[in-house]
């Protein structure tokens, strides 16, 4: 299988790390603005493909993402070039688009001229209105948003650290935008079969405090990586790779991933089932009041900033 990533910044060479390291295709193409960069980037992980028996790294053109299976579209720029790592603005990534829809309304004609069946994964910030302008110029629904799986998996590891469990053993989802607007749904969260705001009473901080404390840490936990390191960018290289292998191997994993709901009138993130064909079956989980709400509040944050580059 091959498949391609366009735009070999920091997230994209990430994504192609993961991609080497998991040995997740046979062939991999890099496609960047800057032929240069995307030259380097394969030149420097294919000297240590050669432990990665099997897989090919190599740079190219659109015209050589013909017959990719999977194209993750990490082009644009990225938080901190696009002045988004201010904790007390509402708009967080959202204040990405204008620019990234430009990039996209270049970017993605090209692949779908090159690679007409290819599954379209959208990596770049903001990504959910970013699908719907993808499946605007791409003319079909093979498109999806990473969306908030990266976000559920960070949610998850926050209550395992105050648990004291392993992150595997807690369920608990974040759904609606990869963004500021994302909901917890704290009501359907579990470890080992016991609800998490039950199993977190025993300890000493109040329940309302450890619940902001928690969603403040995942909220913004790509502006704390961006202080740290410049760049967002190792977690969602993992996160697009184990969704393009989802898709490679048709494997109907149940994850929360970005996908168009025709009920909400915008790309969201829900569990779904993602294989061959993308989200094959949507499971909408119980919600309370309050999370039904939020996500309604963000249902409109997403349909108003998909307004913004409709045209």
């Amino acid at each position: 299988m091959k498949v391609g990533v366009v735009g070999v910044g920091a997230v994209g060479s990430a994504c192609t790390m993961a991609l080497l390291l998991r040995a997740s295709a046979r062939e991999i193409v890099l496609v960047d603005k800057v032929p240069a960069r995307a030259a380097g980037v394969a030149t420097d992980m294919r000297y240590g493909a050669a432990l990665v028996p099997g897989v090919d790294v190599r740079d190219g053109e659109y015209s050589d993402l013909a017959g990719a299976a999977v194209i993750m579209i990490t082009a644009g720029i990225n938080e901190k070039a696009g002045g988004a790592t201010d904790r007390s603005d509402p708009s967080g990534r959202l204040k990405l688009l204008d620019v990234n829809a430009g990039v996209y309304r270049d970017v993605v004609p090209r692949l779908v001229a090159a690679a007409p069946d290819a599954m379209l994964l959208v990596v770049t910030d903001p990504p959910d209105p970013l699908a719907d302008l993808t499946r605007r110029l791409a003319g079909h629904n093979r498109v999806l948003s990473t969306g908030t799986f990266l976000d559920s998996l960070r949610f998850r590891a926050e209550l395992a650290r105050r648990l004291g469990v392993r992150p595997g053993s807690v369920e608990a989802d974040v759904v609606g935008e990869h963004g500021t607007s994302e909901v917890f749904l704290w009501s359907s969260a579990r470890v080992g079969g016991v609800p998490v705001l039950e199993a977190l009473m025993g300890g000493a901080t109040a329940v309302d405090d450890l619940r902001a404390a928690v969603e403040r840490d995942v909220r913004y936990a790509n502006i704390t990586i961006i202080e740290g390191t410049g760049a967002s960018q190792h977690g969602i290289g993992m996160v697009s790779t184990r969704i393009t292998e989802m898709v490679l191997r048709n494997e109907q994993t149940v994850i929360p991933i970005g996908s168009y709901h025709a009920t909400y009138g915008v790309t969201l993130s829900l569990p779904s089932a993602v294989g061959r064909e993308g989200v094959s079956r949507v499971f909408e989980p119980p919600m309370s009041d309050e999370d039904r709400q939020a996500l309604q509040r963000c249902v409109d944050t997403l349909k108003q900033a998909g307004a913004r580059v409709a045209g």
